[in-house]
């Protein structure tokens, strides 16, 4: 499968992606009794969002049925995010200590499966007004409910149109630690080693644990060669933030303090850029996942292809290879 900003090819078939639905989180009460964090009761319905046009436009009139599919490789990408969590629970589940075998066993069901993997979604008519559920009796509904960790884990969509008009929708699995890119248990780790090290003085260990979480060692540096947004041309210095490109876990001692390894933006655009929701093409042109909805870019007046013409991407060329092949959420 291969996936563009306007486009998705599945098993060789094109099709236009109409629009997303960017965060449906996934609730404990959705996830099955080896997933749970309270000993609750579970149901099989999941809560798409209240009755309103834009989700009617998206997923159909009342009584809708719609035919979805899950990517066995983002399965596999999941289950790989999520990995510190199942090794390290910062939730507490009530059956913790099977976690780590639970990974091991499915990820192997995951690897036995087809590419794609296909279900049909129910709108549930049942229930009461403004909300809107849906449920399915497929195996990749369930399959689902069997990975999905609760609180940490969303769902999102795409809407997606073949050349004779028909509909289908491309459901993804993602994890957000609570607004924080890595698991809590690796940021703490990462500060012990800090705080191990021999070679440096206590203020210094101070001073890169306050880089981890702030990133404002580097931030006077980073401001001489970069002192505005060149999205947005703002310079007003309360109003930038240092983002990495290669990201401060997948660098190594030199990437991290390297200054040409981060931008200045203005905090919407470093939200995206940093969340991997925006990437840039080695000429300047603006790419956005499209997990981000065509309304989320109007209103934040974004267009998929447009220039930049003033983003500092000289002497920055390894580091955006690296964040448009290893981090964008294509």
């Amino acid at each position: 499968m291969k996936i563009e900003w306007n486009k998705v090819v599945v098993d060789g078939k094109e099709y236009k992606i109409q629009d997303a639905v960017e965060k449906m989180t996934v609730p404990d009460c959705f996830v099955l009794p080896a997933n749970k964090i309270w000993w609750g009761h579970w149901e099989a319905k999941f809560y798409i969002g209240n009755e309103w046009e834009e989700l009617r436009n998206f997923f159909g009139w009342k009584g809708f049925s719609i035919q979805c599919f899950l990517s066995k490789e983002d399965l596999i990408k999941y289950l790989d995010e999520c990995k510190t969590e199942y090794k390290k629970p910062e939730q507490p589940y009530k059956k913790a200590e099977n976690m780590p075998e639970l990974r091991e066993e499915r990820s192997k069901k995951i690897a036995e499966m087809d590419d794609i993997i296909q279900f049909t979604l129910n709108e549930q008519t049942q229930i009461a007004w403004p909300r809107v559920y849906v449920n399915s009796e497929d195996d990749a509904y369930h399959l689902i409910r069997e990975l999905s960790l609760p609180n940490i884990t969303y769902l999102s969509a795409l809407k997606l149109q073949d050349s004779e008009g028909n509909f289908v929708y491309y459901f993804r699995l993602f994890v957000d630690y609570f607004w924080e890119e890595e698991h809590p248990y690796e940021i703490e780790k990462q500060e012990q080693e800090i705080q191990q090290e021999v070679t440096k003085t206590d203020e210094e260990k101070k001073q890169m644990i306050t880089a981890r979480k702030w990133q404002w060692k580097y931030r006077e540096e980073l401001l001489k060669l970069c002192p505005f947004c060149p999205i947005t041309m703002i310079s007003d210095d309360r109003l930038l933030i240092a983002s990495h490109i290669k990201p401060r876990a997948h660098s190594n001692d030199t990437e991290k303090i390297d200054p040409r390894n981060w931008f200045m933006f203005t905090p919407t655009f470093d939200l995206l850029f940093d969340r991997w929701y925006m990437t840039f093409s080695p000429d300047k042109e603006m790419i956005i996942s499209p997990w981000i909805s065509k309304m989320t870019c109007s209103k934040l007046n974004i267009t998929p292809g447009a220039k930049v013409p003033l983003l500092p991407i000289e002497w920055r060329e390894k580091y955006m290879e690296y964040h448009r092949e290893h981090i964008f959420k294509g």
